[in-house]
């Protein structure tokens, strides 16, 4: 089961050079497509006399959602080495965005599309990349004279409790790494009167 996946600690960025073109890329984390266009907006903003803004995204643990957007550039020579770049690092939920200031020199096709690479690869070899897990989320029910034996199975798995409230009704918000949860429902489900259930 695929439940880790890597991505970029913090934002970075990098820089390439070509017959006086430059290219400014720049990398963020993501969580969601929504978060793209608000740091496209800033980036805009801030270099708004740069002729053009590429970029590309990956999402998911299995990189199945991207986009490549060219923003002018003859087709495939921004978007897609920007893309390519991410998926040769074995990045996820990251978006990259390359500035361009003309300068004045053509570069063709095969020079534009390996500008763009560099100038991604040199922001990816700049950040710290880091693992993350796939979490499923679950909240646990069960009786005040169950919470020792409840807080025994918390334990052995390593969880950290994330939300707990104690009345008539005990709750228990666990999180607890994809690949693991089925052990965890199997301990839970041993302990009589107790439930356990997906939160969404």
């Amino acid at each position: 089961m695929l439940d880790t996946y890597r991505t970029l600690a913090a934002p970075s960025q990098g820089l390439y050079k070509e017959k006086g073109s430059k290219f400014l890329a720049f990398a963020y984390p993501i969580l969601q497509v929504d978060d793209v266009k608000p740091l496209l907006e800033v980036l805009k903003k801030e270099y708004f006399d740069a002729r053009h803004h590429c970029y590309a995204y990956v999402l998911g643990v299995d990189k199945s959602q991207y986009r490549e957007v060219d923003d002018g550039e003859p087709s495939g020579t921004g978007g897609r080495p920007i893309h390519g770049q991410l998926l040769s690092k074995d990045v996820t939920n990251t978006l990259v965005v390359v500035v361009r200031y003309f300068g004045g020199v053509l570069l063709g096709a095969s020079g534009l599309a390996n500008a763009y690479k560099a100038a991604t690869r040199d922001a990816l070899d700049n950040a710290t990349i880091v693992e993350r897990t796939v979490d499923a989320s679950y909240r646990i029910s069960f009786g005040y004279e169950q919470v020792g034996e409840v807080m025994r199975v918390v334990k052995d798995k390593g969880l950290k409790p994330l939300n707990q409230r104690y009345g008539d009704v005990c709750t228990l918000d666990v999180s607890v790494r994809l690949s693991h949860a089925e052990s965890l429902l199997k301990a839970i489900g041993q302990i009589c009167q107790v439930t356990i259930a997906e939160l969404k």
